[in-house]
């Protein structure tokens, strides 16, 4: 499967008062749409806002990266939490941000869960099903939601008519299984800037990658996430943008599949 255009997402607003993460600045001219941290992992009021007007400046599409309410662990920490607990805490996040986009004059783009959460909700089915119910609840049209690959996420998503992302990441290693290298294990980021690049390449146009094993696996994808808290995000987020149209692929943001109807 080959493709002309494909994604660049990049997980942003992650500061919080006074602790900067990531230069948004810089990296927000390089993607086409940015998920933007809800106040539970990451983020505050002051710099959700920031966050949005920067995006709209540059017309990169926004989206809520709701995560758990952990700032101390970066949302990257499983928290025992039930489905309903789930449902409602992604439902409060996603709405914080939509107030902000409304008030900035912009439109929420899609909803992409963070961190530890994320990876829960790929495997977990009850996580997964109470994402997708505050999606649903939001109740936008030409609404996506974001999810890995291959997901069990993305099937419930799927299955409740949502228009959904298939997400592929060029600076995290992979498992043979499709998921990925967790964190604590040596190669599981790759931050070298011609290293990435050459890896969104190749999920862009052959919809495959290479795992920590070396085995080749397929990986449909949509969107590629460039993660824009690594000390060489903007390096990393260059190369790739500059190798993927050397190569004829456009980036943008996807679009609704067919007219919303009245």
């Amino acid at each position: 499967m080959h493709t002309t255009t494909i994604d660049l997402n990049c997980d942003m607003g992650e500061g919080f008062g006074p602790w900067k993460m990531g230069d948004d600045a810089a990296l927000m001219p390089l993607i086409s749409s940015a998920n933007i941290a809800c106040g539970y992992h990451a983020g505050d009021p002051v710099v959700m806002r920031d966050t949005v007007q920067l995006a709209l400046a540059h017309r990169v599409a926004i989206g809520a990266h709701p995560g758990y309410p952990d700032l101390q662990g970066f949302g990257r920490r499983n928290l025992s939490m039930s489905a309903d607990e789930v449902y409602a805490m992604v439902l409060y996040q996603i709405g914080a941000l939509q107030a902000i986009i409304h008030a900035e004059g912009g439109v929420l783009h899609h909803v992409k869960p963070h961190g530890a959460l994320y990876n829960a909700a790929a495997k977990q089915r009850e996580l997964a099903e109470a994402i997708v119910k505050a999606v649903c609840k939001v109740q936008q049209t030409d609404l996506f939601l974001y999810g890995l690959s291959g997901s069990v996420l993305l099937k419930v998503a799927e299955a409740h008519g949502l228009w959904v992302c298939r997400e592929a990441f060029c600076d995290r290693s992979y498992q043979n299984d499709g998921s990925l290298t967790p964190r604590n294990l040596p190669g599981a980021v790759i931050d070298n800037p011609e290293a990435a690049a050459k890896r969104a390449l190749q999920l862009a146009k052959q919809q495959s990658i290479e795992t920590i094993d070396q085995k080749l696996i397929a990986v449909p994808c949509d969107t590629i996430c460039i993660h824009g808290d690594g000390g060489n995000a903007v390096a990393v987020a260059r190369s790739v943008r500059e190798l993927l149209e050397k190569e004829g692929l456009m980036v943008a943001a996807p679009t609704p599949p067919f007219p919303s109807t009245p």
